[in-house]
């Protein structure tokens, strides 16, 4: 059967840089950061204190106070991504075959503060149990995709996806994959997550994943630097709304850009440490280049899944010079995880936007924080990394990669939409 072509037509976030996607955009080629200290919780006592946490958020500014109380935070930034989104795209429920639009929503944890409110209450009462009626509801995490659906009326498909920090990306793919089989019309799809909280934080910690740079915390995301060490945990949303082309041009959208392919592997190794030599993370983005019947020399950018940790970051780094060959270092390469933090299960939605605006805009975002002396004897720095500064370029096609715990590999790849290709 012939494939439909896919493309972007809406997008929707709220970030630490920013609660939508312009000012997100705006902070990003600005070189921001998104780290501060932590204000969700008393942190005083964990060894990480600070993160990159969504700015100035009234949730009364979105939902009316009722409605707010049935949504856990993550809820919470779904729905404002998705709703900036659907609207970016013009999607009008009144004239669409809402049968034939879906909803697939990627978190990597969901509702965990909701989780861990409820049971401590539990802990601290009298062994009475009086647990709210919506904990179960707020807690599990496909519920962002229902409540998506429901608000809109989106009866297509509709589920969450679950893969760690790929977990977004996974989201696109499946989109992607229904609607060129023609399974679907278009997909609200993206990924939130909102995991600043004790057990999210002290969790990481016990597993001596997040950096402790307390003193220093606007640099501590520090992506191929011989000092990193750890990630910057952070929340938000985002979203991307995927569409069928014919149906995209029959009613007039605006198109971002095309979705050429998408790609998945497994690391099948070990439950959160990388492959030493990056062979999932090659597999991944080889699987992602032919599905989109590209070859390495159509990449002008590589939005890395870069998290500032030694291991992967050396994986990533093999695994593309083993992809990529000489080609790779005509490339320009950058992990935006430097300033927006790590979004866990969004982040690969969020990073699936910068490089739809990168494609739309020829301007790739840095990887901020490097500074001279503190390089890795292990890695290229031969490859441009985009270090500290927005490079201009012309960007006609980039991939996205996103990593999670338990070897799960996604990749992305968009490219600039032309009607005659």
């Amino acid at each position: 059967m012939e494939l439909k072509r896919v493309v972007v037509t809406g997008l929707g976030a709220i970030t630490p840089l920013g609660n939508t996607v312009p000012e997100t955009w705006d902070s990003l080629l600005k070189g921001v950061s998104g780290a501060g200290p932590i204000t969700r919780f008393d942190a005083s006592k964990f060894k990480t204190r600070f993160a990159c946490e969504v700015k100035n958020y009234d949730p009364n500014n979105y939902f009316d106070k009722k409605e707010a109380r049935k949504y856990d935070l993550f809820a919470q930034f779904a729905l404002i991504a998705a709703k900036e989104a659907i609207e970016d795209a013009a999607l009008d429920t009144q004239k669409e075959n809402l049968d034939r639009i879906g909803v697939i929503w990627g978190a990597g944890i969901g509702g965990i503060g909701t989780f861990e409110h409820e049971v401590v209450e539990f802990a601290e009462g009298d062994g009475t149990p009086r647990f709210n009626p919506f904990f179960i509801p707020k807690m599990i995490s496909d519920l962002s995709a229902g409540h998506i659906s429901i608000l809109y009326g989106f009866r297509g498909p509709n589920y969450c996806t679950v893969a760690a920090c790929a977990s977004s990306t996974n989201a696109i793919a499946d989109a992607f994959n229904l609607i060129r089989l023609g399974k679907a019309d278009a997909f609200v799809c993206g990924g939130s997550e909102a995991a600043i909280t004790p057990a999210g934080v002290g969790g990481f910690n016990a597993m001596h994943a997040l950096s402790t740079r307390n003193e220093d915390y606007a640099t501590a995301s520090r992506p191929f630097s011989k000092s990193r060490d750890g990630f910057v945990i952070a929340e938000g949303g985002a979203c991307l709304i995927l569409e069928e082309l014919d149906h995209a041009l029959a009613r007039g959208a605006k198109i971002y850009a095309e979705v050429a392919g998408v790609g998945l592997s497994a690391d099948a190794y070990h439950m959160t440490a990388p492959q030493p030599e990056g062979l999932g993370a090659t597999a991944v983005m080889k699987n992602t280049l032919e599905d989109a019947g590209m070859k390495p020399e159509d990449i002008d950018y590589i939005n890395v899944h870069g998290t500032s940790t030694g291991l992967g970051d050396l994986a990533e780094v093999k695994a593309i010079k083993n992809v990529f060959g000489e080609h790779a270092y005509d490339l320009n390469i950058s992990s935006t995880k430097s300033q927006t933090g790590h979004l866990l299960g969004a982040a690969g939605a969020i990073e699936a936007i910068v490089g739809v605006l990168s494609v739309v805009n020829d301007i790739v975002p840095a990887t901020i924080n490097f500074t001279e002396g503190d390089e890795d004897p292990e890695i290229d720095y031969k490859l441009n990394f985009t270090f500290n500064k927005a490079q201009k370029r012309l960007v006609r096609a980039t991939l996205s990669n996103t990593f999670g715990f338990g070897g799960h590999n996604a990749s992305v790849i968009v490219k600039k939409w032309q009607a005659n290709s």
